[in-house]
This record gives structure tokens, sequence and C-alpha cells, in this order.
């Protein structure tokens, strides 16, 4: 429920869609020091074309050797699934984790190839989306469900496992104003990326106010942002990149580079009121005992935020 305390501020750390975790066998050595570290939780993102692992697959594997450990997807791709078989995926790796599964979903990567691969055309994703996120919520919740809509029917069917959380909260990314209307209208909290605070500030605003238009109301500590960094200035590729994706937002506004810049953004971000961050790296160490003195340096950086 939506309370007034006092900011619970908490950072994870994430994976992108170019992770080498998986093929350098490096994954269970930063699984193990996130766990012991005093990390909030582990992010794993999907892209069907490229090494990142299956996100509900790696995290199941990652719930079974860790203890306390939050284990979030950022995101999950819903069009082209079938709303069923995910909520059933979802509600087991929440059970069978005690609680710990942190489901951010949304609509896919806006790339020819995924789309194709997912086989849903980009005007069809939304609706997909809609219609497949309102039967999830009843799979998880009701005891029978009956649904006949535009994409899915269900008959009768008596849905379990139940997921461990009651409610489980879904979180969604994206920054374009449909995206943040669509957080507002169906969301139960907001994780936007490469944003800069003046644009989590004011979609912010927008995802609360459309909340209020339909009669909801989102948790305020359920505000907040995936972080990019980096150790060193990145590469010109990289900035032309960006600037191409992003025009008129400096690379430098959104990609901290060192320690002390990257806790100065999140203090701006903890300043309008976001307290969930999820840190990606954009070089990540090589080899499996790169993980510790990565996290180690991150810590000592960062790791006090949290309250």
């Amino acid at each position: 429920m939506p309370t007034d305390a006092p900011l619970k501020v908490r950072i994870g750390f994430g994976l992108g869609t170019g992770t080498a975790s998986v093929q350098d066998g490096s994954l269970g050595s930063l699984v193990d020091a996130l766990d012991g570290g005093g990390w909030d939780s582990l992010w794993l993102s999907e892209q069907l074309g490229g090494p990142a692992p299956d996100p509900l697959v790696a995290l199941s594997w990652a719930a079974g050797r860790t203890e306390r450990l939050k284990l979030g997807t950022a995101v999950a791709v819903v069009p082209g699934r079938n709303p069923v078989v995910l909520a059933k995926q979802m509600a087991s790796l929440d059970r069978l984790s005690g609680g710990r599964f942190l489901p951010a979903v949304g609509l896919g990567a806006v790339r020819p190839a995924e789309q194709s691969a997912f086989g849903v055309q980009r005007a069809e994703r939304a609706p997909w989306f809609d219609e497949a996120l309102g039967l999830m919520r009843r799979l998880w919740t009701e005891g029978e469900v009956t649904h006949r809509g535009e994409r899915f029917v269900v008959e009768g069917l008596r849905p379990g496992p139940r997921p461990a959380q009651d409610p489980l909260e879904v979180w969604l990314g994206g920054r374009a104003p449909s995206e943040l209307r669509r957080v507002g209208r169906l969301g139960d909290g907001w994780l936007p990326s490469f944003c800069t605070p003046a644009e989590v500030d004011a979609g912010w605003k927008v995802v609360t106010g459309t909340a209020a238009d339909h009669g909801r109301v989102i948790d305020p500590q359920h505000l907040g942002a995936l972080v990019p960094y980096a150790w060193a200035p990145p590469p010109g590729e990289v900035r032309a990149a960006f600037e191409a994706r992003r025009p008129g937002v400096g690379l430098d506004d959104v990609l901290p580079v060192g320690p002390a810049a990257l806790r100065l953004l999140l203090e701006r971000f903890v300043a309008v009121g976001a307290s969930k961050f999820v840190l990606v790296p954009l070089v990540e160490p090589a080899g499996p005992g790169g993980w510790a003195e990565e996290l180690s340096r991150l810590a000592d950086a960062v790791l006090d935020l949290q309250t």
C-alpha cells in the first residue's frame, strides 16, 4: 500500500543484453558476491538475439544458490508470449524463491529482428501487452479464470501455484508519453533507463497523474531508475550511438564516469523521489575474479546510500 514513510533506498545490480557472463562462466561468482555483499537485487535483461540468457531461467538458477538476493527482470518481454504460461512461470519463481521475484515487464526492443523473432508486429505490441497483463494478474489472484479477449481465451482454468507475494507487483519501464500513461494505468512501479533526474521527475508526475485519473494510487516507494555507469570515458562510437538514439540528451547526463559521478547522480535521483536503483556496467570485468573487485569498488562508492 502507498505510504508516506521515508524513502527506502535500495541498490541492485544488472547485466545488459550484451553480457558475457554465461559464456565465460562468471555469472555464479557475480551472484555469490551480490548475495553476500549487501546488494539488494540482481536484474537480468532480455534479448532473443545475443548472448544474454533467458532472464526467467537464469534468475531461477540464481534463486537456487542464494538466500536473500532479490531477483528482477529488466525487462521481460510480454508480447509474443502466452500470458497463461508466463504467469505460471513467474508465480513459480516467486513461490520457489520465497517471494524474492521482482517482475519488470515491457513491450520489447524497437528492433525489427527482435519483433520478428517474438512474432508480434509493432502496432500490435501495446494491445497484446495490455490484455496479457490484465489476464496475468487474474491468474495470480483468482481461484478460477475465464477470459474471452481479442487475443486470448481461457475457459474455467484453475491456476497455480500462487505467488508468495500478495500481490505480486509488476513494474514497467519506458519514457515515451504513451509508455508513461501505461505505467499509470497498469503498473505498480516505474523503472526507466537512460534518464536524467529531471526526466524522471517529470515522468513520475505523468505516471501518478494518470493513475489518479484511473482511480489508482502508486506507492511513492515504487520509483526507480536503471543507471549505466563506466570507470573510463566511453569511446566515440558509443557516444555517437547514444546521441543518435537520444537527441538533445547528453551522454554525460545519464552515464556517470567514475565513483564520484555515480554517487552524485544517485543522490540527484533520490532528491526527486527515486529510491530503487539498478546499476549496469558499460563494460564488464574480464573473468570470474573480476566481479569481486568490481562490486567492491561500487560498494565503497554507493552502498551506504541504502536506508
